[in-house]
């Protein structure tokens, strides 16, 4: 099973390391990668207080349980499985954003992205197509940019909506 997802992986970082994606994607796929790196989130976690007020106390609290549960698992994963980033095994056309760290699986962009975007959509229902249309994004590029597999993205999406949905239940 590994090898046939491993296949595929490769497969498609074949065709997007080759892909001359046009000027609108790039750059949202760079400013999508940047804004997970962590300002977006606080930046998000900021005006909710500031409108939501008290009220978004418990939707703040579990997004920041899900994530600091999610960083801690994604670097433990990483250290297990030491999987060798996509960018690291074959060039890149365009991009040339530096990785945060030496391995690939899972994403803790795609991690981090999910867990703050399902408690928030879910505390704040009007929210969630905006919150889901962020984290997807942010996991969006992470492949196009070459960071991640898509095999990466999908298992660190998963385990942010795990993550942020249990933190929802237990804070709501």
């Amino acid at each position: 099973m590994w090898k046939f997802i491993s296949r595929r992986d490769h497969g498609l970082m074949r065709r997007v390391h080759r892909w001359r994606a046009p000027r609108w994607i790039r750059l949202w796929m760079v400013c999508a990668t940047r804004g997970g790196d962590g300002w977006l989130w606080f930046t998000l976690g900021l005006i909710i207080l500031l409108y939501a007020g008290l009220d978004a106390l418990a939707a703040l609290a579990a997004a920041a349980l899900a994530t600091v549960s999610g960083i801690g698992l994604f670097v433990w994963l990483k250290q297990r499985t030491r999987r060798r980033r996509p960018c690291h095994i074959e060039p890149h056309c365009w991009a040339n954003v530096l990785p945060p760290d030496h391995f690939s699986f899972p994403s803790g962009h795609s991690i981090t992205a999910f867990a703050v975007a399902l408690p928030i959509g879910l505390f704040f229902p009007p929210l969630m197509l905006a919150m889901l249309f962020c984290a997807l994004s942010v996991a969006a590029s992470r492949i196009v940019l070459g960071m991640h597999f898509l095999s990466d993205v999908v298992a660190g999406s998963a385990i942010g909506s795990m993550l942020g949905y249990a933190a929802f239940r237990l804070l709501s």
